[in-house]
């Protein structure tokens, strides 16, 4: 049975990737968001994906699993998210997601320690280096209601959106530094980004809620955004729920926990501290999810994570199941209640176009950084000026690469060159 549960929530996240339904990586929704809405290319989300996730699987989810007879709930959707979004999403594509999602959980399940010694016998080992890629999309994502806000209404309040967010950002690490939220010995750590997120959306909503609307412009812009957004996400809900119940019947089982907390306590037989410090993180991290969720119509297959928590607390692995389904279905329809809520405000739903902008241009900014900042970890100095020259060359060119693929394809090129220049003995290996 407990092969059975891993396999399915492989085989499951791997199919809702490549519908473009949900990513566990935070910082994928945005770019899967780009894609749906026409203006990344597959094989470019595809290639973006594995730049972003494939590092953090190598270095952070599967170790964790390794040293420890659980696994990282990391190391099975951040495989499936890069497992979802290489595949073609078409008849084949779809279920051949489904199938290598559930070989690769298997591959989990029965030890992949050998797979990761693979890359340390590479000249140059440019995994760990590539999970820089992803680390500025997130934190560079907090900022994009105050871009909004800045395009949509004046820059004085973008400016006033944006300093209000990161002093929201800033309160929230010295809270987690003094570790003032505390439930059962616990301490909640808040995410900061999120906290800082949601206070710029809190911006944003309000000023788009006071704006008038002209007559002549009435019925310009009558589609609900935020409800078309979240709408994608509640007409799949089985799917959510059927991975909820699965994951809260695997964390049940003690096959899976959620964060390398949890892990630590499990492995040390404390399920119900487990339980306490997984309910915390999850507190820290609702609004991050929720707002993104909202933002671009693509949701995390783990939901608030408070599937595990449901898990974990349940007296049998049937019950952890109805949890984890009932909690992650009642995820949904609140997510469906704000979208539906703020699209009653015309101002709310002219911002659309705003929004979507300013997500374009700051995950374009973000992505650049975080391929130039994995460069330049691979080959320090030579990193940088290839970042520099493919994405001036890119543009010369007309853009046959779009800018947001342009850091990720850039660093694994620098990777796989790296390793072609230190076997051919003109490039020293980088200490």
């Amino acid at each position: 049975m407990e092969m059975i549960f891993v396999i399915l929530i492989g085989a499951l996240a791997a199919v809702l990737a490549n519908m473009n339904i949900a990513v566990f990586n935070d910082g994928l929704r945005p770019i899967v968001s780009e894609h749906l809405d026409g203006r990344l290319k597959r094989r470019e989300l595809g290639l973006t994906a594995f730049a972003m996730s494939f590092g953090l699987v190598v270095g952070f989810g599967i170790p964790f699993t390794i040293t420890a007879s659980i696994i990282l709930i990391h190391s099975i959707l951040l495989g499936t998210d890069i497992i979802g979004l290489i595949t073609p999403k078409n008849k084949w594509g779809t279920p051949l997601a489904a199938v290598i999602g559930g070989l690769y959980s298997w591959g989990l399940l029965i030890g992949l320690e050998g797979f990761v010694k693979l890359f340390e016998h590479l000249p140059v080992n440019f995994l760990e280096p590539m999970g820089e890629v992803g680390t500025p999309v997130v934190v560079t994502f907090m900022a994009f209601p105050a871009l909004a806000v800045a395009l949509q209404f004046s820059l004085k309040k973008g400016i006033l959106t944006f300093l209000v967010a990161a002093l929201m950002r800033q309160l929230a690490v010295f809270l987690n530094e003094s570790g003032l939220f505390v439930i059962g010995g616990n301490v909640i750590t808040l995410n900061q980004e999120g906290m800082a997120l949601i206070a710029g959306m809190i911006f944003l909503f309000s000023f788009a809620m006071k704006e008038k609307t002209n007559e002549d412009d009435a019925t310009v812009d009558l589609a609900s955004i935020f409800s078309d957004k979240v709408s994608a996400i509640k007409k799949n809900v089985v799917f959510f729920m059927l991975i909820g119940a699965l994951i809260a019947g695997a964390t049940n089982l003690l096959l899976m926990a959620g964060d390398p907390i949890s892990l630590n306590l499990l492995a040390e037989g404390k399920q119900t501290d487990a339980g306490i410090a997984a309910a915390a993180r999850a507190i820290g991290f609702i609004p991050l999810v929720a707002s993104t969720a909202i933002a671009t119509g693509v949701y995390s297959p783990v939901g608030f994570t408070l599937i595990f928590v449901a898990g974990l607390f349940s007296p049998n692995v049937w019950i952890a199941v109805l949890a984890g389904a009932i909690v992650i279905f009642l995820e949904v329809m609140l997510l469906s209640s704000i979208a539906k809520f703020l699209d009653k405000y015309p101002g709310v739903r002219n911002s659309g176009e705003n929004i979507r902008s300013a997500m374009t241009k700051l995950l374009e900014v973000a992505l650049l950084i975080g391929g130039a900042n994995a460069s330049n970890m691979i080959a320090p100095g030579f990193g940088f000026f290839f970042i520099a020259g493919f994405y001036l060359l890119n543009e010369a060119a007309g853009r046959p690469i779009v800018r947001m693929a342009v850091g990720p394809v850039g660093a694994i090129a620098v990777g796989v060159i790296a390793n072609i220049l230190v076997l051919l003995g003109v490039m020293s290996i980088p200490q």
